[in-house]
């Protein structure tokens, strides 16, 4: 069977202190690009006639933002992983179980080593009040292959 598309319903930020147990840290309402187009490399000589390229080395362009609703007790939650060096991931996909969702990275789990900073975001007249949460990875982001169906 062809497996279909999917919504971002049932996307996690989670976090590991061993890197084999994760737990969701908060729910998010957004989540960033977990990968790029390599920058590429000029190889061109003068004998070419057309320019030709390598690819560079990947670049996030810097920390992995999200947003999430601000809640007193899930800001100070992040605030306990602000500052250090930390494994985290986004899973794609969740079980139900009657009317509870357990994330299990069905769709994919990328995972990759960074630090955590989070911050209030500023808001107007009816809006929802939000928070930053930026992970500046200091590893590869990868697929753990091990996931999926």
């Amino acid at each position: 069977m062809t497996e279909k598309a999917h919504n971002t319903s049932m996307t996690y930020l989670m976090n590991s202190a061993n890197g084999t147990t994760y737990t969701k840290l908060v729910d998010i309402k957004e989540f960033p690009d977990l990968g790029s187009a390599p920058p590429t490399l000029d190889t061109t000589t003068l004998s070419d006639m057309m320019h030709t390229y390598i690819n560079d080395i990947l670049d996030t362009g810097g920390g992995l933002e999200f947003t999430a609703n601000y809640k007193l007790e899930d800001y100070k939650t992040l605030l306990e992983h602000a500052g250090k060096e930390e494994n985290y991931a986004v899973w794609f996909g969740a079980k139900k179980e009657g009317e509870v969702f357990t994330p299990d990275g069905s769709f994919g789990k990328f995972e990759f080593k960074g630090e955590l900073s989070v911050w209030k975001k500023g808001a107007g007249v009816g809006a929802v009040q939000d928070m930053g949460i930026s992970i500046a990875p200091s590893t590869e982001i990868k697929l753990n292959q091990a996931t999926g169906a």
